[in-house]
C-alpha cells in the first residue's frame, strides 16, 4: 500500500494549497497553535502531543519541526491521507488510523503517560454536539494538569450580524491571498482518484467505513461551555480572523 515519495510530495503540496481555500490565514493559524504548544511544553524532556484529524500531517509535521523532542501522534480515519503523510514527512510523526469519538479510539495512547497537548484544525465541527461533548471529556481525562486542548476551526461569532461581517472579512482576506485559485475539495479528490500511483491505497480507503458527519453549529461560547463542563480550568480565544478561531482550553 506504499506511496512513492514523488507522488506524496505532489499531492501533499496540492492539499496544502487546497486547504487555503477553507482556512483563512491557515499558515498563521498553524503558527499560533504551534506557539501555544511550544509554550506549554517548554522544559519538558519528551512531551506527548496528539493531532486530531491530521489529514496528511500538515500541522503535525510543523509541530515536530518546531519541537523536535516531542512525540507527535497524528490521528485520522482516512488511510490515504495517512499514507501520503508517512511517505512525505517520514518518521518525524507517528501516524495512527482511528475514528475520533468511536469507543476506545484513544486506546493507542500510552496507558500511564498523560498528554501534554492535543490539537485539531477544521475537524471538530464535523462532530455532533453529543459526540463533541464526549471527546472533550475523554481528552480532558488524558491531559496532564496544565496541558492544553487547542482547536483551530471555523466558528461563527455569537452575534448573527457580527458573524455576517466576520465571514465577509475572511472572504476578502482569502481573495487577497489568491486562495480561490487553488484546487477545491472536489477537484483535489478527483485528481487523486485519477492518479494510478494511488490506486492501491485508494482501494484500501474505499474498503473503510467513513466517519459520520453530524456537524454542529456551536459558537465559540458554546464550545467554551462544553470545555468547562468537561473539566478544563481556563478556556478562551487566543487568535481570530473572520470565522477562523483558535480556542485554547487549559486542563
Amino acid at each position: 500500500m506504499s506511496v512513492s515519495t514523488a507522488a506524496a510530495a505532489l499531492w501533499v503540496e496540492r492539499w496544502e494549497c487546497q486547504q487555503q481555500r477553507y482556512a483563512v490565514d491557515r499558515e498563521e493559524r498553524f503558527t499560533v497553535i504551534t506557539d501555544v504548544v511550544e509554550r506549554v511544553t517548554a522544559g519538558r524532556t519528551a512531551p506527548l502531543v496528539l493531532d486530531l484529524g491530521c489529514g496528511p500531517g500538515s500541522l503535525a509535521a510543523r509541530l515536530a519541526g518546531r519541537i523536535p523532542t516531542a512525540e507527535v501522534l497524528a490521528v485520522d480515519a482516512d488511510p490515504l491521507l495517512l499514507e501520503l503523510g508517512r511517505a512525505h514527512y517520514g518518521s518525524a510523526v507517528q501516524y495512527v488510523e482511528a475514528m475520533i469519538g468511536e469507543p476506545g479510539w484513544l486506546d493507542f495512547l500510552p496507558p500511564r503517560r498523560p498528554l501534554d497537548a492535543a490539537v485539531s484544525t477544521t475537524v471538530l465541527h464535523y462532530l455532533g454536539e453529543g459526540a463533541l461533548r464526549r471527546v472533550y471529556r475523554e481528552l480532558a481525562a488524558r491531559l496532564r494538569p496544565g496541558g492544553v486542548l487547542i482547536n483551530g476551526d471555523h466558528l461563527c461569532p455569537d452575534e448573527a450580524k457580527v458573524s455576517e461581517i466576520a465571514l465577509d472579512i475572511g472572504r476578502r482576506r482569502a481573495e487577497r491571498q489568491l486562495a480561490f485559485t487553488h484546487d477545491d475539495w472536489e477537484t483535489w479528490w478527483s485528481g487523486v482518484a485519477a492518479d494510478p500511483d494511488l490506486a492501491a491505497v485508494l482501494a484500501v480507503r474505499h474498503s473503510r467505513r467513513h466517519p459520520p458527519c453530524e456537524g454542529n453549529d456551536l459558537t465559540p461560547s458554546g464550545h467554551m461551555a462544553l470545555l468547562r463542563e468537561a473539566g478544563f480550568e481556563s478556556v478562551g480565544t487566543v487568535w481570530q480572523f473572520g470565522h477562523s478561531h483558535v480556542l485554547v482550553a487549559v486542563r
